[in-house]
């Protein structure tokens, strides 16, 4: 560490530049992470937070947006809950809708249609419970919308009324779009076109005879793997894990792997700059690192003093660019999906470092070519 941290100090200025293109990388790092953090959680915070092993959609339905597309009944329900491992199965109903408050203002909607007192009915921060046939539990955020214990919002074209009697605890969103979860028959009374004007009522939802719903939702056992492939074959359905029907979702995946593919490019782009800055000064140094091996110093003993010097560079100037990227996450706009996560940003921070670090190894390794006896030629 003793020429690393002489040439640190004697050569401050150029350090100290190439640190702070360290430290944007690392604030873009920060930002990027924040934001698909956030993309994710007002894309599929609502799947997320629900106690779902898997959901099972109706076989052949299209990947894309499956949620709106597939349409499961009864028989099929039935089947999964005689699966293996299951310990709950759950209809569910998922639409969109654009609605209008009491107060004339305009909000959009997932509607998810559960069973009240089910594992699908979301845990509340305020409020009652789903109970009545026009009561709803909608995501926490949009008391930003207005939205308040005991609003009235009208669905738009059909005029069915729904009363607001409650709020999830924290963000449940779907495609970026606030979920007010209802009970299943009043989202069954909506997509079956019958709903009338006004709240739904108890006369309504029995006269009904439309029992599809758009999944099925499974808990697994404790300790259980489902056989999904089993339960597909005597459901006729496609069942997916948690994680693998968030591509399921409006825009999710063409979404997450934009901003991964720029993540990586950012990732190279630190490794490509910090091995040619220390390709650059590996040259300009290569007479005092010959002089260093003519009078003994190991090879393995110039690569470490060079990766240390890249290490104190990177860890250094990474630490102020991420406290640099927390501080511009913490002053986004509200309205802005950014979200502030440890591990994201802690993955992030270690890959800028790690990626440097093999950049420079791959400059510094010019050490080993050197030859000694070129310290003792006329230039010195």
């Amino acid at each position: 560490m003793f020429l690393a941290l002489r040439e640190l100090i004697f050569a401050r200025g150029r350090f100290s530049l190439m640190g702070g293109v360290i430290a944007l990388i690392a604030v873009l790092m920060v930002m990027l992470s924040g934001l698909s953090s956030g993309l994710v959680n007002d894309g599929v915070s609502g799947l997320k937070s629900m106690p779902v092993t898997a959901f099972a959609f109706d076989q052949g339905t299209k990947t894309d947006n499956a949620f709106s597309r597939s349409v499961v009944d009864r028989r099929q329900l039935d089947a999964w809950r005689g699966a293996d491992g299951v310990a709950a199965a759950g209809l569910m109903g998922v639409g969109m809708a654009n609605a209008t408050t009491d107060a004339g203002k305009q909000v959009d909607l997932t509607l998810f249609g559960v069973e009240p007192g089910s594992f699908l009915e979301p845990p509340r921060s305020a409020g009652n419970a789903l109970s009545a046939p026009d009561g709803i539990v909608v995501s926490s955020t949009a008391k930003s919308e207005g939205i308040s214990l005991g609003t009235v919002v009208t669905l738009d074209r059909i005029g069915t009324k729904l009363t607001v009697v409650g709020f999830t605890d924290g963000q449940a969103t779907f495609g970026h779009v606030d979920v007010a979860y209802l009970p299943l028959k009043t989202w069954q009374l909506v997509a079956s076109g019958q709903a009338a004007a006004g709240a739904p009522t108890e006369a309504q939802l029995s006269a009904l005879s439309f029992d599809t719903a758009s999944v099925v939702a499974l808990q697994a056992k404790p300790g259980a793997t489902l056989d999904l492939a089993a339960g597909d074959s005597a459901a006729g359905t496609s069942a997916k894990s948690l994680s693998a029907a968030f591509n399921s979702s409006p825009g999710y995946e063409a979404e997450t792997m934009t901003l991964s593919m720029i993540q990586v490019f950012l990732y190279a782009i630190c490794a490509l700059v910090v091995g040619a800055f220390f390709t650059v000064w590996t040259i300009q140094r290569k007479h005092e690192i010959s002089v260093l091996r003519a009078i003994g110093a190991s090879t393995g003993y110039l690569l470490r003093d060079g990766l240390a010097q890249a290490a104190v560079l990177l860890v250094g100037f990474t630490a102020l660019g991420v406290a640099a990227g927390l501080g511009l996450g913490a002053a986004m706009p509200e309205a802005m999906p950014f979200s502030l996560e440890p591990a994201p940003i802690a993955t992030a921070t270690a890959l800028t470092i790690g990626l440097g670090l093999i950049g420079a190894a791959v400059a510094v390794i010019r050490i080993s070519r050197i030859d000694p006896l070129n310290a003792l030629g006329g230039q010195r």
